[in-house]
């Protein structure tokens, strides 16, 4: 009986991994995974023991409520204020279950993710990111594995072709931090890809441009302005869901968490900035005690 229990509450890594990919969502995985054990535990003693496999129950059930969540956040999202873009994770990330930080879980994928439907986006991620079969993606949706085949497909056509994080990430990151820091618009312009895309996400709890701001002059004009309107923010060098980005805080407090993506030539092309305080509660527990200023 202790090594089943073992064996049950050993899945759990797997299923934060599994659920925050589906959801984009640290906080909402963490939820659909507790759910999942809530009725693993509600069953019947006998129930449980007829169920060979606790692992693939485990995954199935928290598939499905993942499943029920992305239906309803579709509606939820709808109202949401300006741009609704996926809870960033620090690293190491200081979890109960720590959630492996690979190509997976980069904004850029998880983005694309979010153009998915909630059908679509649990085959690829189930199959494509998990190798599931889909005989048993077939349970978590109801349909037919030659179905869920084809959501897979149809999904995989989202998706642009994976690549590693840029070699020069970390340089371009520290050139924009100092530039930034700098005010130098000059410099600024020089990092970013002309054809550049920022994209902020306050949820109407912080300030933040509710449209994306295009080009990368537009984006060097804005990032100054930031910092006029801000005085004595410290940005440091984190790393954001597995890649270079950027943190912004104040007294100990995250106030922003930063994203990139970098073009073949190693400019950045896209900036994702996380200001919704929901967002970030990890991130200031998971400051250290003596962070860097701008510039340093």
């Amino acid at each position: 009986m202790g090594a089943r229990a073992d064996e049950v509450a050993g899945e759990r890594g797997q299923l934060i991994n599994i659920a925050y990919r589906l959801l984009g969502s640290l906080t909402e995985a963490e939820d659909a995974v507790q759910e999942a054990y809530a009725r693993w535990y509600a069953l019947a003693a006998p129930r449980r023991a007829e169920i060979a496999a606790p692992g693939a129950w485990l995954t199935t059930v928290t598939g499905r409520i993942c499943l029920d969540v992305l239906g309803s956040a579709r509606a939820r999202r709808e109202r949401y204020v300006g741009a609704w873009l996926p809870e960033p994770l620090p690293e190491p990330a200081d979890l109960a279950d720590q959630v492996v930080l690979d190509e997976s879980v980069s904004m850029a994928f998880l983005v694309v993710l979010e153009a998915m439907t909630p059908a679509e986006r649990v085959a690829f991620v189930l199959h494509d990111v998990f190798r599931y079969p889909f005989a048993e993606i077939a349970a978590v949706l109801g349909r037919t594995p030659a179905a869920c085949k084809q959501l897979a497909s149809s999904a995989r056509r989202r998706v642009p072709a994976p690549a590693a994080p840029a070699a020069g990430q970390t340089e371009a990151v520290r050139g924009l931090k100092q530039a930034w820091e700098a005010k130098n618009i000059a410099a600024l312009v020089g990092l970013l890809d002309p054809a550049a895309v920022l994209t902020a996400d306050g949820g109407g709890l912080a300030g933040a441009a509710l449209r994306p701001v295009e080009g990368g002059a537009l984006i060097a004009q804005y990032m100054v302005a930031v910092v006029d309107r801000a005085p004595g923010l410290e940005l440091l060098e984190r790393t954001v869901n597995g890649r270079p980005g950027l943190v912004a805080c104040r007294d100990g407090v995250v106030l922003t968490v930063a994203a990139f993506d970098l073009t073949g030539e190693g400019r950045i092309s896209r900036i994702w900035v996380v200001r919704n305080p929901e967002k970030l509660r990890v991130w200031s527990a998971n400051q250290p005690s003596v962070p860097g200023r701008w510039g340093r």
